[in-house]
């Protein structure tokens, strides 16, 4: 009864400048009054991008200001995809993860971009910096805002805290589909992500970086969201993985408690319990997980007749 059960898985510039000078979009009004008129996030290093490489120099930058020590040339063979000269975004999404951080896709806006940056988070965003039909893919980071000015502050090419209109950088944004990420330790999350989000971003770094590393982040998403079911089961499962089981049991109870219906939490938590020789809590949560229809239903019964050989 007390080994160790295991758990179930779960064109030129100068054109396209002409080109985006008459947009001028704002942040909405409800978040141009709750976020401050300025924002600078001090301390993001800054790194020239050469050719084809303000990927990588923009990763640097971004993992340099959460404390990861890296240079460019380093990223370069970890992210540049030669053959499409630069860079795609699920390589910069899983460099991040490679170096201990977690990379968080946001949901491009300008009240998401402004809230991460008033919040000393750098943003990573992909502009096409030429026409739809002949795109000119670019990576830059965005270090600050002026509200009364119509501008964002970036680290972009050749240049360090390069102004530029909030309207005409939207419309290179959107160009690029306004995708745009941060890196952050375990630990902090954005400000602006749901749990969903959080939950797969976490989930994607997890694998690579190992559960202990995963467990601050795991317990800083709970924290904000209390009723996510799918955190604590996530929680559980870092924590039993790293031999804490009481504390297991605790998140998948928690799990269990937000979403009944949810079988795989009791059934590890049904498991979790026998590994700590609480055979009769260990049924009951065994018969809860048996009882719910799906792809769990089976494992619950074995795992029960498992339990009474036991």
């Amino acid at each position: 009864m007390g080994t160790k059960r295991r758990l179930a898985g779960v064109l030129p510039l100068l054109l396209t400048w002409l080109l985006v000078g008459c947009a001028s979009p704002r942040p909405s009004a409800e978040a141009a009054g709750r976020l401050p008129a300025t924002a600078y996030i001090a301390g993001v290093p800054f790194h020239g991008q050469r050719d084809y490489q303000c990927g990588p120099a923009s990763l640097a930058m971004v993992l340099n200001a959460s404390g990861v020590r890296i240079g460019v040339d380093q990223l370069i063979p970890q992210v540049f995809v030669p053959g499409r000269s630069g860079s795609v975004q699920p390589e910069m999404l899983s460099t991040v993860r490679r170096h201990g951080r977690i990379s968080y896709p946001l949901t491009g806006s300008l009240d998401v971009l402004l809230t991460e940056v008033a919040a000393d988070h750098p943003v990573v965003v992909l502009q096409n910096l030429s026409l739809p039909r002949w795109p000119l893919w670019h990576y830059a980071v965005v270090i600050g805002y002026d509200q009364e000015r119509d501008q964002l502050l970036l680290h972009s090419g050749e240049q360090s805290h390069q102004p530029m209109a909030m309207g005409r950088f939207d419309t290179t944004w959107a160009r690029g589909g306004r995708w745009a990420m941060v890196a952050l330790p375990p630990g902090q999350l954005p400000e602006t992500i749901t749990a969903q989000q959080a939950t797969e971003s976490i989930a994607a770094f997890e694998p690579m970086a190992g559960a202990e590393a995963a467990l601050p982040a795991w317990q800083a998403l709970v924290r904000r969201w209390p009723t996510h079911a799918m955190g604590w089961f996530a929680l559980g499962n870092a924590l039993y993985a790293t031999g804490k089981q009481q504390a297991a049991i605790d998140a998948f109870r928690q799990a269990t408690e937000q979403a009944p219906d949810l079988a795989v939490a009791w059934l590890n938590l049904g498991l979790a319990q026998a590994a700590q020789e609480q055979p009769q809590a260990a049924a009951h949560s065994l018969h809860r997980a048996a009882a719910l229809p799906g792809p769990w239903q089976s494992h619950a019964r074995q795992a029960l007749q498992q339990l009474g050989r036991d």
